[in-house]
């Protein structure tokens, strides 16, 4: 049996460079083209089937003609093309077929790519920010807004959605399924809210960007501990919006997420596993990050509509003018997460209220707090809630029962990085 003539060396090459071309189009073009088409056709599965239909036909075409020179542009045409064929095809979406159609038509047959010029002008500064907005429609759940936000416009797997807001999988899917229907049914359109109704749908933007963020912060899967295109989109959408909509809230965020992230260089080791803040090198921290973090949480305090966000920038603040970690403030952070629950009395807040009881006035009334937190079934599939009690019970010299907080943790889903630290920590504990 003969075998198949081996292609050439010329083929295998430009096969390469389409495959590095499609693999460099990254979440931000994904999202833009995403939005494009959600926009036009009115229906998210028809978007999302349609672009990676074309991000399939890519790796041919390209393959056989060059790169092209705008691929986001070369992806948005094909995808529009592909999407309206299946309008065609299942005579969906039958009122605004004939508009569809007729711009088609009179787009050139041999264009390969859509002119920017034509294009509208965009009304937010930030497509994706955009449909943030246009994904919080007041007739969804807000907890379907969320999910429905996080997985198709922030471009997290489902998986990730449900390790961001404390619930299972299935329940996550559910909830992205749930909204989808609603959209179809009532037919929700994928356009960013007026002017005078951006303030009402703020809340639910603002949690998609944090959420974002501690996403990339510290991941729950993978095998590295954090992602930094997550956090460094987060932080130019929270600086966007900030621009859009100057208030407490927006200007919080943006605190919150800089003076975080400050202490990005001194996260890590050089084997790139977690280092505690209690022992991180404050000297590696960003301090450009921090002055500029401080600054806008003193503007956020100063006014009259500040929220939960303001009160978290608060909170890192005092992390960062400490100069060492025996100096943090314990009793006002304390303070501030009494406050904080006022305003937001979810389970990440109680823990964290508890730590820092814990840290002001003794491992014993922390551990006394998070033990009461035992009945919540989120806080049960929350891993940093099983670490603050694990490392409140070692202080305490309980090493069973730290061991026993571990393992618990190393149950839950996380990532590898992470997963070694929790696993050497316990290998560390000398339980009786």
């Amino acid at each position: 049996m003969s075998r198949a003539p081996r292609r050439s060396t010329a083929t295998d090459s430009a096969e390469s460079v389409a495959r590095r071309a499609v693999s460099a189009v990254d979440r931000d073009v994904r999202a833009r083209v995403l939005a494009t088409l959600t926009r036009k056709f009115g229906d998210l599965d028809l978007a999302e089937d349609a672009l990676q239909d074309a991000i399939a036909q890519a790796l041919t075409t390209w393959s056989r003609t060059g790169v092209p020179d705008s691929p986001e542009a070369w992806l948005t045409t094909t995808a529009k093309r592909k999407a309206l064929d299946v309008v065609r095809r299942e005579s969906v979406l039958a009122g605004k077929l004939a508009r569809l159609h007729a711009e088609a038509e009179r787009a050139p047959a041999h264009a390969d790519f859509t002119d920017p010029a034509d294009a509208p002008p965009p009304r937010f500064p930030d497509e994706r920010l955009g449909m943030f907005f246009a994904c919080t429609h007041p007739v969804l759940r807000a907890e379907d807004r969320i999910a429905l936000t996080l997985r198709f416009v922030a471009g997290l797997t489902t998986a990730e959605v449900a390790h961001a807001l404390l619930i299972g999988v299935p329940t996550a899917q559910q909830r992205i399924v749930r909204a989808k229907k609603r959209i179809g049914a009532l037919g929700v359109p994928f356009t960013p809210p007026r002017g005078d109704d951006l303030p009402g749908r703020l809340g639910g933007v603002l949690r998609v960007v944090y959420l974002l963020f501690s996403e990339g912060f510290a991941r729950s899967t993978g095998d590295a501990h954090v992602r930094d295109d997550l956090t460094d989109e987060a932080i130019t959408l929270a600086r966007t919006l900030r621009s859009l909509l100057p208030r407490a809230e927006t200007t919080g965020l943006l605190a919150l997420l800089l003076l975080t992230q400050s202490r990005r260089p001194a996260r890590l080791d050089a084997d790139g596993r977690p280092v505690p803040l209690d022992v991180q090198d404050r000297n590696l921290w960003d301090r450009s990050l921090v002055v500029e973090g401080i600054a806008l949480a003193e503007s956020a305090a100063a006014q009259s509509d500040a929220g939960p966000y303001t009160i978290q920038a608060a909170i890192a603040a005092v992390h960062a003018e400490a100069p060492t970690a025996g100096e943090t403030d314990w009793a006002q952070i304390a303070v501030l997460y009494r406050l904080l629950e006022a305003h937001d009395p979810g389970p990440v807040v109680r823990v964290g209220r508890a730590v820092a009881v814990g840290r002001a006035y003794g491992p014993a009334r922390g551990i006394a707090m998070l033990d009461r937190l035992q009945s919540d079934s989120q806080l049960d599939r929350f891993r940093p809630f099983h670490i603050a009690r694990a490392l409140t019970l070692s202080e305490l010299g309980d090493d069973r029962g730290a061991a026993d907080a571990y393992r618990r943790a190393l149950d839950l889903p996380g990532n590898e990085v992470e997963d070694d630290y929790l696993a050497a920590a316990l290998g560390d504990l000398r339980p009786q």
